[in-house]
C-alpha cells in the first residue's frame, strides 16, 4: 500500500445522514446521489483514511455471472494473492473485482467513480467484449476494522460464457466459475464482501440493509 496515494472518500457523516444500515442494502437510487456528490466527495491520502472511521473510501465491488444452460448462476471468483493492496485481504477468496477511485479517474468528462470503475476493471480483468455493468446494492461492514473504512457499490456483470472472464491482473490466483450455490457452501473462505453479497443476491440470509 502506498500511503500517500490519493483515494477517493466520502464522510462518514453523509452516509449517516442518509440512513447507517450494515450489510447489504439494495436501495441504489436513495444512496448514489448523495454519496457520490461532489460537494461532499474529496481525494484524501491512503495513509491518513485507513484507520480513520470519519471517512468511508469508496470503493466499486463487481461480480460477473453467467448463467448455465441448465439456468444454474455461476460466479467469477479468485484467491488475493500477497501482492494486492489490501494486506487484510491477502489469501482470501473473493467475487469481488475493484479498488480504490484516484484523481486520475477525474480527467475528461466522465463521473469519477465510474471512470475509476472501469480502469480497475480493465487493470485487473481481460473481458471478451463491453458488456453492461449493472448497479445492485451497496456493502457497509462496520463490523470488521477493513469495513470501517471502506463502503462498497456493488455491481454486476453479466457474461457470455465462463471464457468471457480472464484474470490480467496476476495477483489473482485461482480464477474461474463456480456454481453460486457451491460457493455459498464454501462461504467461510471468502472475504466478507463476498460473503454478504452472495448471501444477499443469493442467499437465505435474513434481510439486509437495516437501518442502524
Amino acid at each position: 500500500m502506498d500511503p500517500q496515494e490519493l483515494v477517493l472518500v466520502v464522510p462518514t457523516a453523509v452516509l449517516h445522514e442518509v440512513g447507517l444500515f450494515q450489510g447489504f442494502c439494495a436501495q441504489v437510487e436513495r444512496y448514489l446521489p448523495r454519496l457520490l456528490d461532489t460537494e461532499v466527495l474529496r481525494f484524501l491520502p491512503r495513509g491518513e483514511v485507513e484507520e480513520d472511521p470519519g471517512y468511508k473510501q469508496l470503493i466499486p465491488y463487481v461480480l460477473f455471472c453467467w448463467r448455465s444452460p441448465a439456468g444454474e448462476t455461476h460466479l467469477f471468483h479468485y484467491r488475493r494473492g500477497t501482492g494486492q493492496g489490501e494486506s487484510r485481504l491477502h489469501a482470501l477468496r473473493s467475487v469481488g473485482v475493484g479498488g480504490h477511485i484516484n484523481p486520475v479517474d477525474t480527467t475528461g468528462q466522465e463521473d469519477p467513480f465510474q471512470a475509476g470503475r472501469l480502469r480497475e476493471l480493465e487493470e485487473e480483468v481481460l473481458l471478451d467484449k463491453q458488456y453492461p455493468i449493472r448497479t445492485v446494492g451497496l456493502i457497509n461492514d462496520d463490523a470488521t476494522p477493513v469495513g470501517q473504512v471502506h463502503l462498497g457499490v456493488v455491481s454486476l456483470v453479466q457474461v457470455d460464457s465462463p471464457q468471457s472472464v480472464r484474470p490480467r491482473e496476476t495477483e489473482l490466483l485461482d480464477c474461474g466459475f463456480a456454481p453460486v450455490g457451491e460457493l455459498l457452501r464454501q462461504a467461510e473462505e471468502f472475504e466478507t464482501w463476498s460473503q454478504i453479497s452472495m448471501r444477499a443476491l443469493w442467499g437465505q440470509a435474513a434481510p439486509a440493509g437495516s437501518q442502524a
